[in-house]
């Protein structure tokens, strides 16, 4: 497939604005990109599909998300409104996530994956809740990952909230999908080591999933000081702070998704970079509980590689740099704070190299050899657009709204905004009715 009549925005150590550029996809990567018109001549026999001067980019990775939280919205939490981060958990995540059912599971995650595919988010990385309905889930996950055609890492959040039986049962079943992933080397499909975080985790279970995930060769995906509770509970617990505590008991490293890192100090942030552990940065979720506002800049000074996700919120990731470009300056009081390229090297750069701990190498941007995962973009730019000013361009004036073709591995999902993977309409008819179902057992 030679898609042409494209301005390329290539990312990447070299990123390069190509006006008029076309790409060659054969099979699941890219194998050479260029000028529209060299491109045409030199493969006369390829089909082609016509960008029509839409922005030609990666696909789009979201680092840390909830698929289980889809059916939140618009729902009423009986009682008093939530007034800090750990009601919010009690009576809002901790009641949805007991009440699911395998067939939410699934509708939750393709509702999710409908939107994702809608706003060019092309690789996710998942950590999932159901503690009711535990064995078998990450499959389900994985299903409907698969029917949507997109890239995503997958893991069940070990947590001791529920009691002994069911933190084994969420152990045995990130283990089952870990050993299932590894056989079967799928370039779509990975798993990692859930946890929830340390203030839901005991000594000895967090040593025993340690003990697993050595045994598996792989790290953890964890939600670390994302309130100030998970401070308070480790050092009532342990006499350590929350990164301190996860050393020690052997959670971090460079496999280690370490999710919002808001509530740390400066000795912590020493540790997560001596221990290469990855930070993922949630700017609309955080800002939604409530909790803070992760220090990113001080992190990225400590050579921390921060990603960007988005917690659960939609996978219009554009609009998670949008924010997350705004928040700091805020935070900060300070308009220098946080640039553009600054956000651009977290979504793209750092998010892809956290995404291929999982999954194939080559992706977050085009180039030859680099994975096919490729979105078109509606934008006209009103002023020139350039390599140095893309940042910008990105922020203040591309949205997640204007895809209109999605590309995963070189197979089309979407094109003209028709989504050609999955049933919209019928998800989303089958989704408002798992939804209404749990509402009522809340």
């Amino acid at each position: 497939m030679l898609i042409t009549n494209s301005t390329l925005v290539t990312f990447g150590k070299e990123n390069r604005v190509i006006s008029d550029g076309a790409i060659l996809i054969r099979g699941e990567r890219i194998v050479d990109l260029g000028s529209a018109v060299e491109l045409t001549a030199k493969y006369p026999e390829e089909g082609v599909l016509d960008a029509q001067g839409k922005l030609a980019m990666p696909g789009l990775i979201c680092a840390h998300t909830h698929f289980y939280g889809a059916f939140a919205r618009g729902m009423a939490i009986p009682g008093e409104a939530p007034q800090n981060f750990c009601e919010i958990l009690e009576r809002l995540w901790w009641r949805l996530d007991k009440a699911l059912k395998p067939e939410d599971v699934r509708y939750s995650a393709l509702v999710c994956l409908v939107d994702a595919v809608r706003h060019g988010t092309t690789t996710l990385i998942d950590h999932h809740a159901s503690p009711n309905a535990i064995a078998g889930s990450l499959d389900t996950i994985a299903e409907a990952t698969q029917q949507a055609g997109v890239r995503a890492c997958l893991c069940y959040e070990v947590t001791d909230r529920d009691g002994p039986d069911k933190a084994k049962d969420g152990i045995v079943e990130n283990a089952r999908f870990i050993s299932e992933m590894q056989r079967r080397a799928d370039p779509l499909l990975a798993g990692t080591f859930g946890l929830h975080a340390s203030l839901t985790l005991s000594d000895e279970t967090l040593e025993e999933c340690a003990s697993v995930a050595k045994d598996l060769d792989v790290g953890f995906h964890v939600h670390v000081g994302e309130g100030q509770a998970d401070v308070t509970d480790s050092l009532k617990k342990s006499g350590l702070r929350v990164v301190e505590r996860l050393e020690k008991l052997g959670i971090l490293g460079p496999k280690t998704i370490a999710a919002h890192c808001i509530h740390v100090d400066e000795h912590e942030l020493d540790i997560l970079a001596e221990t290469g552990t990855r930070v993922v940065h949630n700017p609309r979720s955080n800002m939604n509980n409530a909790v803070g506002t992760a220090d990113v800049l001080n992190m990225l000074d400590h050579g921390i590689e921060v990603g960007l996700g988005n917690d659960g919120f939609s996978n219009n990731m554009f609009t998670e740099m949008h924010v997350a470009y705004l928040v700091h300056k805020l935070s900060k009081s300070d308009p220098r704070a946080m640039g553009a390229d600054q956000i651009m090297q977290m979504a793209f750069a750092h998010n892809a190299r956290t995404a291929e701990l999982f999954l194939p190498g080559g992706l977050g941007e085009l180039s030859v050899g680099a994975l096919a995962d490729v979105i078109l973009v509606d934008y006209v730019p009103t002023t020139p657009l350039t390599e140095g000013n893309l940042p910008w361009h990105i922020i203040f004036g591309v949205d997640g709204t204007g895809v209109d073709t999605t590309i995963v591995g070189g197979r089309v999902l979407m094109r003209n905004k028709e989504l050609l993977t999955l049933d919209e309409e019928g998800i989303c008819a089958k989704s408002r009715e798992c939804a209404s179902g749990l509402w009522k057992r809340l």
